[in-house]
């Protein structure tokens, strides 16, 4: 007889994603994770040997593939109308989540960890935003942007994304939200 395969690594992965999101990097414990994930704390050192830094590196990636998905989807229509579905995903996550979460990619890169020395987060998080500014950069070369241009834009994009969700999260409001979408679609 073959051993239940559990979901519970996925599960604590996923939460561990969410309080990136809602609370930060060193805000995050294993303990809350596992309370949120329903999961035995004792599973998760034994999924997550690497402790707290192996699982929110692992969170920052499954998050950053999620919105690399979803870049390579929207983008196939066209940079213009791919960048504008994505600022709609992010404006309707600020507002369903009544800016209490924001981009657990961003809060990864933000926060020093001060329980430990690896830089198995930061890192994660550098390597998402470098799939993300490719991504984005190939699709505005698509779209007739001469390559260094496209490049320079889609750092542009994803700094101004990411600083706007975060003015929206300590205004708690959607306007700066707003006039950088506006911007970044003028420029596109």
């Amino acid at each position: 007889m073959s051993p239940r395969h559990s979901d519970a690594p996925q599960r604590v992965v996923s939460a561990a994603e969410d309080m990136l999101a809602r609370v930060g990097l060193n805000a995050t414990s294993i303990r809350e994770v596992s309370k949120l994930a329903d999961a035995p704390l004792g599973s998760t050192y034994h999924h997550f040997p690497g402790g707290k830094q192996e699982l929110l590196a692992k969170a920052t990636r499954q998050a950053g593939d999620k919105v690399d998905a979803l870049l390579e989807r929207v983008l196939q229509v066209g940079a213009a109308d791919g960048l504008r579905q994505f600022l709609a995903m992010w404006r309707e996550r600020l507002l369903r989540a009544q800016f209490q979460a924001g981009c657990p990619v961003l809060a990864a890169s933000v926060e020093e960890p001060v329980d430990a020395v690896a830089h198995e987060v930061r890192d994660a998080a550098a390597e998402v935003f470098a799939r993300w500014e490719a991504r984005l950069g190939e699709a505005l070369e698509r779209a007739g942007h001469a390559p260094a241009q496209a490049a320079t834009l889609a750092t542009l994009i994803i700094a101004s994304v990411e600083g706007a969700v975060a003015m929206c999260r300590a205004t708690q409001s959607i306007e700066p939200f707003d006039r950088v979408s506006a911007q970044l679609l003028e420029l596109v």
